[in-house]
């Protein structure tokens, strides 16, 4: 096949898991013979750029420290994008397109593949969906939802006068109902249900767990020592790794934290101010994905402290790829692989004692932890790596071409 993929950010380019597990499913892809461009953000870049097979060519709106702009502006903006895609379309010709986030890029770019009848696929891993497509700025002053007294005016006169129609076809533009996702998949139970709740007919959509490259990641070796705690993930209250940091002051002195992850300034200074009176036992360390093969071996236990309705989190899969014992809380699609027991602990969310708890239980019984471990290797590598991901979401792609 040949598939035209459309992300807002790829590698190196990026801010998290996100982006790396679609580089991951785009390499796999080649790797079984497709050809692919990925068409993505100039986010991270000066100016336009054209990689082998990546092509860096679109302008975010608002998301990534890009500036929001005025209607006006985004009205160039749109019509620039929606010209670029026309424009990858026409030189490539695909049969498939696969998008798999849209947050920063504006959604009018699935109106312009509606009208063009191409086969379109969906991959949703976050809330960009759920959470971001109804706040789209541009579709929510059409839909009339944003805008003075004076900008009801103006959309009036514009529908009056026909020139809506006009701008429409450069900038697409319709009610919410209009945008159809006919070809979709989750990465979790828990984020198609969240985007059903949210008001979207996404009922027939299939749930495909993409996974992990399970045999990168060094494993662990068991020992008597269990004191090195880890945290992994990007520094935002909604990873709420003050917890950790909380649970850390309840236990005893031969217990560290080391937090690997980046995050807004202000954050990072909260969660140092935080560990103040602990600073011999919190360290603050970041690791690029590459290198992060390597660092779980390193600990003796992750403690994943998220507390939102995390989509299906890459973290505690890597964590459980390397031999190393998770505890972690049961938010969102979290709680589709943790198993209380059975393949890690689990903690009430925001909760230090609890997490302390957690943790000397899995300190003091060591055959119980050693059980628990294997079981969560058995588990990803059986049913969360990522070459059995991307067979399901090749066959995927195949049918939606036969369509």
């Amino acid at each position: 096949m040949k598939i035209l993929v459309i992300s807002n950010l790829y590698p190196p380019h990026s801010i998290g898991g996100y982006e790396e597990r679609c580089r991951q499913i785009v390499d796999r892809l080649i790797e079984r013979g497709h050809e692919i461009r990925v068409l993505t953000s100039t986010h991270g870049v000066e100016k336009e750029q054209i990689e082998p097979h990546i092509h860096r060519r679109l302008k975010v709106h608002g998301y990534f420290g890009h500036p929001w702009l005025q209607i006006i502006e985004l009205y160039n903006l749109e019509k620039y994008n929606r010209s670029i895609l026309l424009e990858e379309i026409q030189s490539f010709n695909p049969d498939i397109i696969h998008i798999f986030n849209l947050n920063g890029l504006n959604k009018g770019l699935i109106l312009t593949l509606q009208e063009c009848e191409l086969h379109t696929v969906f991959d949703v891993s976050d809330h960009w969906l759920a959470d971001s497509l109804k706040i789209d700025v541009w579709l929510r002053w059409w839909n009339g939802e944003t805008g003075t007294l004076k900008a009801r005016l103006a959309r009036r006169i514009l529908n009056i006068s026909g020139l809506a129609n006009f701008i429409r076809a450069k900038a697409p533009f319709a009610k919410w109902e209009k945008i159809k996702f006919k070809r979709i998949y989750f990465g979790s139970k828990a984020l198609k249900q969240l985007t059903i709740r949210n008001g979207f007919k996404v009922e027939h959509a299939e749930v495909i767990y993409t996974g992990i490259d399970c045999k990168k990641f060094k494993q662990r070796i068991e020992n008597k020592e269990f004191s090195r705690l880890l945290f992994v993930g990007r520094l935002h209250e909604d990873k709420d790794t003050v917890t950790a940091i909380r649970a850390l002051k309840l236990l005893p002195a031969h217990f560290s934290l080391t937090i690997y992850g980046h995050g807004e300034k202000e954050y990072i200074d909260f969660l140092k101010n935080e560990a103040q009176d602990m600073q011999d036992r919190v360290s603050f360390k970041f690791a690029t994905a590459k290198e992060m093969v390597n660092v779980y071996s390193e600990y003796d236990v992750l403690v994943f402290t998220s507390a939102w309705e995390e989509p299906f989190s890459r973290t505690p899969l890597e964590a459980m790829a390397s031999k190393l014992p998770v505890i972690s809380t049961l938010e969102g699609g979290t709680k589709e692989l943790i198993r209380h027991g059975e393949n890690a602990l689990s903690f009430k969310t925001s909760d230090p004692s609890d997490l302390a708890k957690q943790i000397l239980q899995m300190e003091n019984q060591p055959a119980e932890r050693a059980r628990i471990v294997e079981t969560a290797y058995n588990d990803v590598t059986t049913d969360f790596d990522i070459q059995r991901g991307v067979e399901k979401i090749e066959s995927y792609l195949q049918e939606s071409c036969s369509e």
